[in-house]
């Protein structure tokens, strides 16, 4: 991480890479009968990293230390933007039109939005103030290099 941010500041960045990830591929349906689905299948492998990330890293000392609501708020959300990236990459394979493509992209864009509104302000400024510094450091590093294993999904996946 670059000297003079913090870890709020690297998982916020991390939702607006996601989000220009989701807002390419819109862009390569503009007009194009071979859209570009490279940024979108990078943007969701992203976002299922970064979830994981918060589930297994940042979430469990919040939650701990007292944040139960806000963090049970975010898993039960976390759940219905995985099956919504379950979807979405289902249509990809299946080769979907265009227009359900853009319908589910817009809804993820959507629902990504009100999910970091209440993120970013509310759970991400805890990353820095109220975490050890041995749970600073490993966020830290995942978010420099971490991955999430294979066949992993979020706790409310199913739910």
């Amino acid at each position: 991480m670059a000297e003079g941010t913090g870890l709020a500041d690297a998982l916020t960045r991390e939702h607006r890479e996601i989000d220009e990830g989701i807002e390419a591929f819109l862009a390569s349906l503009d007009g194009s009968d071979a859209p570009d689905a490279a940024p979108l299948q990078r943007a969701m492998r992203a976002l299922r990293r970064h979830i994981y990330l918060e589930e297994r890293i940042l979430f469990p000392p919040l939650r701990e230390a007292g944040m139960t609501m806000p963090i049970f708020v975010m898993l039960k959300e976390h759940g219905r933007l995985w099956r919504a990236m379950d979807a979405l990459d289902d249509a990809l394979g299946k080769g979907t039109d265009a227009a359900v493509l853009r319908e589910r992209c817009q809804s993820m864009l959507g629902e990504l939005a009100g999910h970091n509104s209440k993120e970013e302000p509310i759970v991400y400024p805890h990353a820095d103030a109220d975490l050890a510094d041995f749970q600073r450091e490993q966020l830290a590093q995942f978010l420099a290099d971490g991955t999430f294993p294979d066949g992993w999904v979020c706790e409310r996946a199913a739910s």
